[in-house]
């Protein structure tokens, strides 16, 4: 399993704009449509990515608990989907509606986006506030595939409940850790 950590990109950076097709509904999505009124959580996940179904259901959790807070979410795949088609559209709807999603799942087919977001790995995370200025990025929290810590969402929750709460998010963030982005 490879272990690529997130590249880190710069607090206070501008969340850059995109537009998407969400492969459950066949919509395609801007940032602006997605941004919740209090902040907005962007994660690059893929399917097969073990990294990501370590985390899927605290994925769900957690969007369920800060989307009625004004939080938006989305998820994005921005995998290379010829030598990966496990990451396919098709694919990414199924594993959305089995798992539940409460977000969409868009897919970044030119990888753009993802080059956008300096993104690296899959799970990667931006907090954004409610200006779509960066707070946070980073890991989930300290659980890995095998390393016996629960998965809790203790570093992105911390984030979003210091947003919430009116107070500066913590610049002290460790990078994810995941599979790395299939480039095309």
């Amino acid at each position: 399993m490879a272990r690529t950590p997130s590249n880190m990109l710069p607090l206070g950076t501008k969340a850059p704009d995109f537009k998407l097709i969400d492969t459950v509904t066949d919509n395609i999505l801007s940032l602006e449509e997605i941004k919740g009124s209090q902040g907005t959580v962007i994660m690059f996940i893929c399917n097969h990515c073990p990294f990501v179904i370590h985390v899927n259901e605290q994925l769900v959790t957690l969007a369920r608990i800060y989307q009625a807070q004004g939080i938006g979410f989305a998820a994005i795949s921005s995998n290379d989907v010829v030598n990966y088609p496990q990451d396919s559209p098709d694919l990414m709807k199924k594993t959305a509606q089995r798992l539940g999603y409460p977000f969409p799942y868009l897919y970044d087919e030119t990888q753009e986006v993802a080059r956008s977001y300096d993104a690296a790995c899959t799970p990667d995370f931006y907090l954004f506030d409610s200006n779509l200025s960066l707070v946070y990025r980073g890991q989930l929290d300290d659980s890995r595939p095998g390393n016996g810590i629960p998965v809790s969402g203790s570093d992105l929750r911390s984030a979003l409940d210091q947003l919430l709460n009116g107070e500066k998010v913590s610049e002290k963030q460790k990078p994810s850790i995941g599979c790395n982005i299939k480039w095309k």
